[in-house]
């Protein structure tokens, strides 16, 4: 299929914004961006004609490959205020990792609609919780009290099994959950963004390999990533992330959940009919 100028014009200019308002939100709320960009690139290869079997596929992979340079950029930024709880992380790492090779080894057998529904499910219920769950308070500068054994090794291999699954960077689930185990919420986002960048890796990796030999692949697709959108993505998150994360340490905690719960809600309400209606 051919397409115009103007489509590609339109294509560029929709992905780069998608990728500035992925920074920021990377940034703010420890997230990796996958909850802006799965949706808009999804709508995008719809428009394209894309053979809907693939196309969210490609989204979440372009998304996971995309999340690596955000996840960087964010979580480096949350280290240097000290935002990030790097005792955790070398505990958790090895769950982590494993949990998003899992969910990739499955991948490719996922219906598109299947995967929709699991994004919008997962996102309004993680919305609720922002909302209406219990917030256990803690002091802003302490360090959570994540239990070891069955449940640190059971949640690492969910949440990463999950976030791949979706095309997310594992944000969703990180930050509610540590937020239950008494994580300041600014501290819950830095670590989250550090939790973005274990489950990108391989979950890229296993999102080229799972599209390889893939047919009705779009355009300039490398398995189920896209290149001409992640060459468009990857230095506008990357250069947008930073500011973000200044801006989730000057805000107040309080606002700064309910505004991760009400982006969640919109995501899960649009995903869910972007997907049944493509």
């Amino acid at each position: 299929m051919e397409y115009s100028t103007q489509f590609y014009v339109i294509f560029i200019t929709a992905t780069a914004v998608a990728g500035v308002v992925a920074g920021l939100i990377a940034g703010l709320l420890g997230v990796g961006g996958g909850l802006v960009l799965v949706p808009v690139l999804f709508y995008l290869f719809h428009q394209m004609g894309v053979d809907p079997s693939v196309a969210l596929h490609v989204a979440i992979g372009t998304s996971l490959a995309t999340i690596i340079a955000t996840a960087i950029s964010s979580s480096r930024a949350h280290y240097k205020k000290g935002g990030v709880d790097t005792e955790l992380l070398k505990h958790w790492a090895p769950w982590l990792i494993v949990g998003a090779l899992i969910a990739m080894s499955l991948f490719s057998s996922i219906k598109s609609a299947e995967l929709g529904i699991i994004f919008s499910v997962m996102t309004f219920s993680i919305a609720m919780y922002m909302l209406f769950g219990s917030s256990r308070k803690n002091a802003d500068d302490s360090v959570g009290d994540f239990p070891q054994g069955p449940i640190r090794w059971l949640s690492g291999l969910l949440v990463a099994g999950l976030s791949t699954i979706m095309g997310i960077g594992g944000g969703s689930l990180t930050v509610p959950l540590l937020s239950y185990f008494k994580y300041p919420m600014r501290k819950a986002v830095g670590t989250s963004a550090a939790v973005g960048l274990l489950i990108s890796l391989p979950g890229a990796a296993g999102a080229v390999l799972a599209g390889l030999g893939q047919p009705n692949l779009p355009p300039f697709s490398f398995g189920y990533v896209n290149i001409v959108a992640f060459a468009i993505l990857i230095p506008i998150t990357a250069f947008v992330a930073p500011y973000g994360a200044r801006l989730a340490h000057s805000a107040n905690p309080r606002y700064l959940r309910y505004a991760f719960a009400a982006f969640l809600l919109f995501n899960a309400c649009n995903m869910l009919y972007t997907a049944l209606t493509a």
